[in-house]
């Protein structure tokens, strides 16, 4: 296996309820706001430990992209994040490739580690899987 998950770096809920959604996080839970985006664009960034949760409002830009709103039968999550320890973009492409998984191109977005690049798969269900790597270091 050419690279090792460190852990999740965040999850992204679909949500009709942003001021309920963050009082039940950050009241009741203890998360943080980290970033919050205007409302147009739809994007409140929780910290959650090392992790970050992402509230994202279904009638914003975001929220848009992931359909309806969510219900009992519906489901609310839009994707997960994994961090992966260091590799590189073109060892992740490869890696992808050799097991037939589609690949487009890394973009730069926020996470738990801040911004840097990652890249968007899918599972065998249609789940949206984000891939980050924790950034490479190099001494100067």
């Amino acid at each position: 296996m050419p690279f090792n998950i460190a852990g999740i770096d965040h999850i992204v809920l679909r949500t009709t309820q942003l001021q309920n959604m963050l009082r039940f996080y950050c009241d009741v839970l203890g998360c943080k706001v980290e970033r919050d985006l205007p409302p147009e664009t739809g994007l409140v960034q929780l910290r959650a430990g090392r992790a970050l949760i992402d509230i994202v409002p279904v009638d914003s830009e975001l929220g848009r992209v992931g359909g309806g709103p969510p219900t009992k039968t519906e489901n609310n999550l839009d994707h997960f994040c994994l961090l992966l320890d260091p590799i590189s973009e073109q060892q992740i492409s490869k890696h992808l490739k050799q097991h037939k998984i589609v690949v487009d191109d890394f973009s730069e977005r926020y996470g738990s580690e801040g911004f840097g690049q990652s890249i968007y798969i899918e599972d065998p269900e249609g789940n949206t899987i984000e891939l980050k790597s924790k950034k490479l270091y190099t001494q100067e």
